[in-house]
């Protein structure tokens, strides 16, 4: 088995897009539009399938938001320096309608540091600084 991707509902497929292109420097790899049963998707990640796992956004037509509930948890990347990586898309993700929602520090028990940042539509990304050996 392979991991190949993660949806997630959105309110506003473009608003997403662009937070998940310019924020977290993904690439918007393709797109499709199924208008008999009113939906568009937007594949995005660091490199495609099977290589590399993708988000897969989902807009439903006439959909603005939903309530992520209290099981979603959060997305997690690895970034070499997270309080650089926060520092770096602070005022991007805020005009992208996102927030740097956890600053950089320590993981509560451990020595791993992370930071959240959160999209436009309210899910969270977590940021673990990892070496190229970690």
């Amino acid at each position: 088995m392979r991991f190949l991707h993660t949806m997630l509902r959105v309110g506003n497929l473009q608003r997403s897009i662009d937070f998940y292109t310019h924020v977290l420097g993904m690439k918007l790899l393709r797109t499709s539009e199924n208008t008999e049963y009113k939906y568009s998707l937007a594949f995005l990640g660091y490199g495609s399938n099977p290589e590399h796992a993708e988000i897969e956004l989902t807009y439903n037509h006439g959909v603005d938001s939903y309530e992520l509930g209290t099981a979603y948890g959060h997305v997690a990347l690895g970034v070499p320096d997270v309080a650089a990586t926060c520092d770096a898309m602070r005022a991007q993700a805020a005009k992208y309608g996102g927030a740097v929602t956890r600053e950089a520090g320590p993981v509560k028990g451990g020595a791993t540091i992370i930071a959240f940042v959160t999209d436009p539509d309210g899910y969270k990304i977590e940021l673990i600084q990892r070496t190229e050996s970690t």
